[in-house]
This record gives C-alpha cells, structure tokens and sequence, in this order.
C-alpha cells in the first residue's frame, strides 16, 4: 500500500497539524491501495501564508522566466506519466491502458497548452494614449475532483502558473496519490517555494477553508453542482473570484435519417470512456421516433459486448465505478429507470457475471426514455445510457434543452444540418460529428454546470486581473 503522510507547503514535504489517516480502497478489489493524511484548518493557514509570501515575488516575474519554468514542469512530468497512469487505474478504476493515455497524458497536454497559450499571449493593450495590462489574480486555490486527476489539476494549474499566481491545490481524497506525484513533478522541476502548495483533504474541511479564507483571490473548482454551490457560498463573503465546472447532462442529438452504424459508435463509446464518469458524456441519445428501436438495438449490442475487468489489465475493456457510495446510487438509478417504464436494452442491476468483488457496473442502456423520467435528468455517472425520441428537429432541440445543466451537446449527422442547430443549444460546447476536447478551445458550461472557462488562453485570462491605466507612459 502506497503512502503519503504528508503535505507539500512552502516548497517542501511537511507534517499536517492535527490531520487524520485516511485509506484509499482499490474499487476494483475493495482492498486498501493507498493512505494519506487529510489536513487541516491549520494546514490552510500555512499554505496561504507561503502563497502569499511567494506571490509578491512570482507575480513580478518575466514571461520569459514563466516559460522556462512550464517548460522544465513538461520535462519532469513526461518522466512519472507510468507512476501518474498506475496510481489512477489502483485509486480509481481506469484501465491502465487508457490511464496511461487519456488520463495521464491529458496532463502533458494541459501543459503544452499552457506554454503555448503563454507564449503567444500580450499581457498589454494600448486602447489610445491609455493602457489595459492583465496581472496575475493572486493566490488562487484549486479543488479538483476524482473522476479525471490529472486532467484537471494540470488544467488549472498551467495556466496558474502561465499567468504568475501562486496556488493551493487541493484533490479528491478519493484519488490522492497522483497528486502527490504531481508534487514531486513540480519540485524536480525548481518551482519556487510558495509557488505550489498540495493540501490533501476532504471537502468540509480543506476544501471549506480554502473557500472562506480571506487572502485567498480565487477558487477553481471542478466537481458536482451540490458541491460547486457551497464552495459559491463559502466564497461570497470575501468576495473573491469563483470559477466552476461542474456537472452535466449532455445531449447527443441523432439527426433524422443519419446513417446509425456511423452515427452511433461515438455516442456509445463517450458514455463507456472512463465508465461513465465523465461530466461531459454524451449520456443522452436523442433519436427521431422511426429510427428508435434500431438504435436501442444497436447501442444494446455494443454496451452488452463490453467487457468489463481488472484496471491494471491491457485491453479496451472498462474498469469498476470509483467506490461503494457511487456503486450504490448507480444501482439505485437503475432500479429507477426500471420502475418508471424506461425499457432495458442492456444490463441492469447488479454487478456483471463473474464480477462478486469491485465496484463493477453492468454497461446499461434504456429505451423509451422519457424527458421526466429520473434517468434522463439525473446525472448518474456511470456507464448508463439514455435512449430519447423525438418528433422531429424542433422537439430534439426541445429536448436536449431541458435539463439544469449545460455543459455539452453532441449533434450526429449532415454537417450542414448540423449548422443550423448548434446555436440553439445551451451548452458551452457543441460536438459535431467529433469525438474527443480540443485543449486549445474554451471548456466550461452553461446554466448550472458552472461558469468561467478552462483550457489554453481562455484557462489563461481566468487566472488575470484586468487593470486600466489611463494617462499615457513613457515607451
């Protein structure tokens, strides 16, 4: 069993200030895989300190010296991507074949968007005889979930240190340990003390501290709604800056006569990718009524041909959900769907044959799905899928509209069709006949899946102040 007993604070490893063991269990053998300390209050109020501290130094920085910096980080981190990838497949259930790859190597991409978007960015506009200069925002924390690590830790903190702030991170205590090797990533590479801090912790504690700490300048957090409207709230009375991500419940629009052995492979394998514990998985398949049932066919055939096994076993099969709690509340919104109409065209309840230990999930796709119905609003976060008819296109926009969330939308079919209905749709991205993110363009959502953007540039500005100085200086 892996073991990290302590916090990185002020460029070093130190002992927590009353922090309690917690044990990581492998949701594949429900054994212990790893342990840390989860911090405290106290541990709060050293890392701001050294963030603080840092800042007044980093900030002034130069771009150049940012560059070399991010440059040395992409350096180091290439060097652990197997001990990022083994972590997350033993913490939380991805197969190391696509831990390696989308998982781990969704950091190294972070960061090569960040350096790029570094080095193409102006920090100063002149509008005039004036100037507009965007500063780096402070000491920033980031809360990060357990479902993509690496992809969103490296996606806050490259573009943190892109801009010149000093952080605090703070990821799930589900999945802690790639975290921790991120750390010794970021101090092989000589990131100044202070710069970067790595507090393991839950959410009541770290991560409610983080929010309310008065010199604190910004949280970034990545996680459910739920949790993303206490962080807000936490926040609001040191009026600093909140960017969130949170959940979803994205549409996949099927276009009317669009042919489906082409149209809906994508689809399926979006929702399958990770086991469904994805927020932005195309969990909903909106369908035109005359072409449902070959769809729940053939989306049925490719969920019941998956095969599901051990996360640190090659193959292009899918591992357990994360732990017990999610295993059961899976269940339970299976049991749901059944007992509100919803038909099963594969899976169900229960774990899958020859699966009695792991949080393993039968790959379950419903038909006849009805926009009331608990599994088409529900965001269940798991390798369940929705199939939805429509009546025609103004109904499927309907349709993929109605739900809280709005973080993605998928349309399949005609391009030019295509065209037309993307700025119909409430998301804060559009996937058209695509697959995977692009970590050059904006990511962030609409309505209650958050606010505030991600990725490259875009992640850049989060992390800036915009200050106007009017009168005009010397060249």
């Amino acid at each position: 069993m892996k073991s990290y007993p302590q916090l990185y604070i002020d460029g070093r490893w130190t002992d927590s200030k009353g922090g309690r063991r917690h044990i990581v269990i492998n949701p594949a053998t429900e054994q212990p895989a790893s342990e840390i300390v989860l911090g405290t209050a106290a541990d709060v109020d050293d890392a701001v300190v050294a963030a603080r501290r840092a800042f007044d130094s980093f900030s002034q920085t130069s771009k150049a010296d940012r560059i070399a910096l991010l440059q040395r980080v992409i350096e180091e981190y290439q060097k652990r991507i197997p001990d990022i990838a083994e972590a997350i497949a033993i913490e939380m259930g991805c197969p190391i074949s696509v831990a390696r790859t989308a998982q781990a190597g969704s950091g190294l991409g972070h960061l090569a968007n960040a350096l790029k978007a570094l080095e193409e960015y102006d920090f100063a506009e002149a509008i005039g005889d004036n100037l507009v200069v965007r500063e780096p925002i402070g000491v920033v924390a980031l809360i990060t979930p357990w479902n993509w690590p690496m992809n969103q830790i490296v996606a806050k903190v490259g573009p943190a240190l892109a801009a010149g702030c000093t952080m605090i991170l703070k990821p799930s205590e589900e999945a802690p340990s790639s975290a921790a090797i991120f750390a010794e990533v970021m101090d092989a590479a000589g990131v100044p003390a202070g710069v970067f801090n790595l507090l393991q912790g839950d959410g009541e504690g770290v991560g409610t501290a983080l929010a309310r700490h008065p010199d604190i300048d910004m949280v970034s957090f990545t996680g459910s709604t739920r949790a993303g409207i206490a962080v807000a709230k936490n926040a609001a009375d040191t009026v600093k800056r909140v960017a969130q991500e949170l959940g979803g419940k994205s549409p996949n629009i099927i276009l009317e006569g669009a042919p489906l052995d082409q149209a809906l492979p994508g689809g399926a394998g979006g929702v399958l990718l990770n086991s469904g514990q994805s927020c932005v998985a195309p969990t909903r398949m909106l369908v035109h009524r005359s072409q449902h049932d070959e769809a729940a066919r053939i989306v049925g055939e490719i969920f019941a041909a998956k095969p599901v096994g051990d996360p640190l076993a090659e193959g292009d099969h899918i591992g357990p959900v994360v732990n017990q709690r999610q295993w059961e509340r899976i269940q339970r919104l299976i049991q749901q769907g059944i007992d509100e109409g919803a038909t099963v065209a594969a899976g169900g309840p229960g774990r899958p044959d020859g699966h009695d230990t792991g949080y393993y999930v039968k790959p379950t796709v419903f038909a006849n799905v009805t926009p009331e119905m608990t599994v088409a609003r529900e965001e269940i976060f798991g390798p369940v899928l929705v199939i939805m008819p429509y009546e025609d296109e103004a109904d499927a926009i309907r349709i993929a509209n109605d739900t809280p969330y709005g973080l993605g939308a998928y349309i399949a079919g005609d391009p030019a069709k295509a065209k037309t209905i993307v700025g119909k749709l409430r998301a804060g991205a559009v996937f058209v006949n695509a697959g995977g993110l692009a970590f050059d363009m904006p990511f962030g959502g609409y309505k209650q899946s958050g606010n505030g953007r991600e990725f490259g540039k875009f992640g850049l500005e989060e992390f800036l102040e915009v200050k106007s100085v009017i009168g005009k200086l010397p060249a």
